[in-house]
């Protein structure tokens, strides 16, 4: 075996780890996976000479290329008052790929991702390595250029806004996709009381279509406001279909045949009290749902032809 291909086996063994960790960084799996190859461009160049750590020297390295990623998002969106929704991981509601389930061990849902967006990069890089990954301060304060002290601090102010914005799910999944199927029930049949029965009086409901052309992002509080922009919704022609987003009872929407939105919703205490939709096409086009279609013979022939019209 070559130096390259014992770091290439090295690498592999700790990539999916450091695709989780660039994930919960990131939000989006494309950049995620940019970020990655990164850190194997990095370690090819260098090699591992003085390194005793190669895993956490990774995670490093892919902490730092995150860094840098989230001040120059930070940058171009200074002026944007557009709502962000994060890129979700998509499965079939009945399947999980071992994959994609080794990223989501933590079930991170996409209103964790909306709060940890709201974070500095450096309270963001402090509160994944440290509450998420467990890494020590000594090794975080480097790549921030703090002082252990200080990284401490910046992951317990993140910690504290985590805890105080982002909802705690329903644990149990079949309670979960009930309460989603009695929204979608109650939205196709335009039934005003029953969309009301399901929604915390409190929801958020949170929509990003991106920079395109009569693309409109919102963001709508209460849950009256809520149920006239889910009646609104429901008016169009669209088919739903359930999947798993980021691990949890969601659905995809078609129009015209074409992949339309996904749309994550959290539960608890039997109430909504959360709904993110990603309808930017252009940023819908990079997920992968061929995962979607494999075995599912049942499935609706506009759908899958939607999904696949998105490879």
């Amino acid at each position: 075996m070559t130096d390259t291909q014992w770091l290439a086996e090295q690498f592999e063994q700790n990539r999916g780890h450091l695709r989780a960790v660039a994930y919960r960084m990131l939000g989006s799996l494309s950049e995620a996976e940019d970020a990655v190859q990164e850190a194997w461009l990095r370690l090819n160049r260098s090699g591992v000479d003085g390194v005793e750590n190669l895993g956490g020297w990774l995670t490093t390295v892919v902490g730092r290329v995150c860094l840098d990623q989230l001040r120059m998002r930070k940058a171009r969106r200074e002026d944007s008052l557009d709502t962000h929704v994060p890129e979700p991981i998509v499965s079939h509601p009945d399947r999980v790929d071992p994959e994609q389930e080794a990223l989501l061990a933590d079930s991170v849902g996409l209103a964790l991702l909306v709060v940890l967006e709201a974070l500095s990069p450096a309270e963001r890089l402090a509160f994944v390595l440290h509450d998420m990954f467990a890494m020590p301060f000594d090794e975080i304060a480097p790549v921030i250029d703090r002082t252990p002290a200080a990284a401490r601090q910046l992951a317990s102010r993140a910690r504290r806004r985590v805890r105080g914005t982002a909802p705690a799910p329903e644990i149990d999944l079949t309670r979960q996709r009930e309460v989603v199927d009695a929204f979608l029930a109650a939205s196709r049949g335009g039934d005003f009381d029953a969309l009301l029965a399901v929604l915390d009086p409190d929801v958020v409901l949170r929509a990003d279509a991106g920079a395109a052309p009569g693309g409109i992002s919102k963001l709508v509080r209460g849950a009256r406001t809520v149920v006239e922009q889910a009646l609104l919704f429901s008016r169009l022609s669209l088919s739903s279909r359930p999947a798993l987003v980021n691990g949890a009872p969601g659905l995809i929407t078609v129009h015209n045949g074409r992949l339309f939105s996904v749309m994550d919703f959290t539960v608890a205490h039997g109430k909504i009290v959360e709904i993110n939709i990603l309808a930017d096409l252009e940023r819908l086009r990079r997920l992968d749902l061929t995962i979607l279609d494999e075995g599912d013979d049942e499935g609706d022939d506009d759908d899958t032809e939607g999904h696949r019209s998105t490879d």
